[in-house]
């Protein structure tokens, strides 16, 4: 299947979702990612404010908040790229270009990334083999992750069914070392 059929494929089935079956995935999804030695100890993390049927960050942004670590979110630049920012709470947001909250405060930059000591980011699907990740289609995150070192955690949250065999890949595509779904993390990739 290649990267737009799978891709409608998932946007319809995630239209599916009852909100309480949203709700549940995402919650059980925070829940595994905050209950990680690794993300407790995370002083600076990389994250994204989801929309949509996308598994809900923004508990887990607030609880990363509260609990002292440093969230930076993107702020979508002109030019394909993602600068960054960072979040001082809830107030601290207001509707990027596309609708998507982004952090009203300094931006930092498209390197502000890889100073991030964990990484999560979105995805539609994930390869379960390969670390493939399928996003939206206008590689803003493959353009970030390529940016992160090679010992960093970078991790796609996702709703159950959306790890499968066979993500088609092109040479621009970066590969994640984890996925957070709501019954756990899997490791998929030695980096």
């Amino acid at each position: 299947m290649d990267k737009a059929n799978l891709r409608q494929r998932i946007l319809r089935s995630r239209a599916e979702l009852s909100e309480e079956t949203l709700r549940k995935s995402s919650g059980a999804v925070r829940e595994v990612l905050l209950d990680q030695p690794w993300v407790q100890m995370a002083g600076l993390v990389a994250c994204y404010w989801s929309f949509g049927s996308e598994p809900s960050t923004h508990g887990l942004i607030f609880a990363l908040w509260k609990h002292g670590t440093t969230v930076i979110l993107p702020v979508q630049r002109g030019d394909g790229d993602l600068n960054w920012a960072v979040y001082d709470g809830p107030d601290s947001l207001a509707p990027g270009p596309l609708g998507i909250m982004e952090p009203v405060d300094t931006r930092r930059g498209v390197d502000t990334i890889r100073t991030a000591g964990l990484v999560l980011v979105p995805a539609l699907a994930v390869d379960r083999t390969t670390g493939v990740r399928l996003g939206r289609g206008r590689g803003y995150y493959d353009r970030a992750l390529a940016r992160v070192g090679p010992n960093v955690p970078t991790v796609a949250l996702l709703h159950d069914g959306e790890l499968v065999d066979g993500v088609p890949a092109e040479p621009h595509d970066q590969r994640v070392r984890f996925c957070a779904l709501p019954a756990g993390i899997i490791e998929l990739v030695q980096m």
